[in-house]
């Protein structure tokens, strides 16, 4: 199969273009800290609330970001997994694979994509294949009202052990990926394939007492959650900081997101994830976003992981 060929220039060129490929684990850090590359973002979307290819690319820019990727959405289709259609466009009228692919290969230098899908589509295999065929570095915004552990994320995970590429999960409570206290399964059954946890949920979870129903929780937080120990615990599980739900988690208890920044700074990935047309001040969450972790982040060497090695290492930037 084509992917084949992909991997093998992977192998010839080595791992993250430092390293042999073989003996290198993806979900370890690196022996050394490489010198930092510039900021990734690790979720954006194409046509987001009807923000054009220019607003985008001048969001980008004003934000200082190197390099940008995108996550489709899935097909459009009125079935239970998209809420009967009411979550198409992941909700946010968000474009596909081909918008994607397009914006990349205008300005490849600056842009990425992942590949995704409605999971419990009959023609989900082909259509993720087709797109990681074509270049795409990962799977996801995985957004689709299924069980977390259902046979249809098995199928995405099955996809990208095959590509060697990460998945990106929205977990939202009794909509989106549910039952987030189940995914250990998954990250137990598919221990070769990066899982990055994003969303309410998620977030939500770095609290042991944390209570499902409440989407932004406020106050302290006592560390233990569910998430938390997904993190501490499974090399493939990581997290997006992005939109609200990612900042909420850094704002509501500083003192705990200063300890979580350290403790986990070979798992956390920064994403913005705004419609923001201007990419800076009160009105872009990915500004304020960049913002709270400089000022939480005081370890260079933890923030530039934060900011830009992870997201390099595990999708070979």
């Amino acid at each position: 199969m084509n992917h084949k060929t992909r991997r093998d220039i992977l192998k010839t060129v080595g791992c993250l273009g430092f390293v042999p490929l073989i003996g290198c684990s993806r979900n370890e850090p690196a022996p050394e800290p490489e010198p930092f590359a510039g900021i990734v973002d690790i979720h954006q979307h194409a046509d987001y609330r009807g923000r054009t290819d220019q607003q985008l690319s001048a969001h980008q820019q004003t934000m200082g970001i190197a390099k940008t990727i995108l996550l489709p959405a899935g097909s459009p289709v009125s079935r239970p997994s998209t809420h009967d259609g009411a979550s198409n466009g992941l909700a946010a009228d968000a474009t596909g694979n081909e918008a994607c692919l397009r914006i990349v290969e205008s300005d490849p230098e600056r842009y990425a994509y992942f590949a995704n899908e409605v999971s419990d589509l009959p023609t989900a295999r082909a259509e993720l294949e087709t797109y990681l065929n074509k270049g795409a570095v990962g799977i996801g915004e995985q957004k689709f009202s299924v069980d977390c552990d259902s046979e249809h994320i098995e199928l995405i995970a099955s996809i990208a052990k095959e590509f060697d590429v990460p998945v990106l999960m929205h977990f939202e409570h009794e909509r989106y990926n549910l039952h987030i206290e189940r995914f250990g399964t998954i990250l137990e059954k598919f221990p070769t394939v990066n899982f990055i946890g994003h969303a309410q949920t998620f977030w939500g979870n770095i609290d042991e007492r944390h209570d499902q129903s409440v989407l932004y929780p406020e106050g302290p937080v006592t560390p233990g959650g569910i998430t938390d120990r997904y993190l501490s615990d499974y090399p493939n599980m990581y997290g997006d900081l992005s939109a609200n739900s990612g900042r909420n988690s850094l704002m509501r208890d500083e003192d705990q997101a200063r300890d979580f920044l350290i403790r986990h700074q070979d798992k956390l990935m920064f994403g913005s994830d705004c419609t923001d047309t201007i990419g800076q001040g009160e009105g872009c969450i990915g500004a304020r976003t960049l913002g709270v972790l400089r000022r939480l982040a005081t370890d260079e060497t933890a923030l530039n992981k934060i900011l830009s090695g992870n997201a390099r290492r595990i999708m070979r930037l």
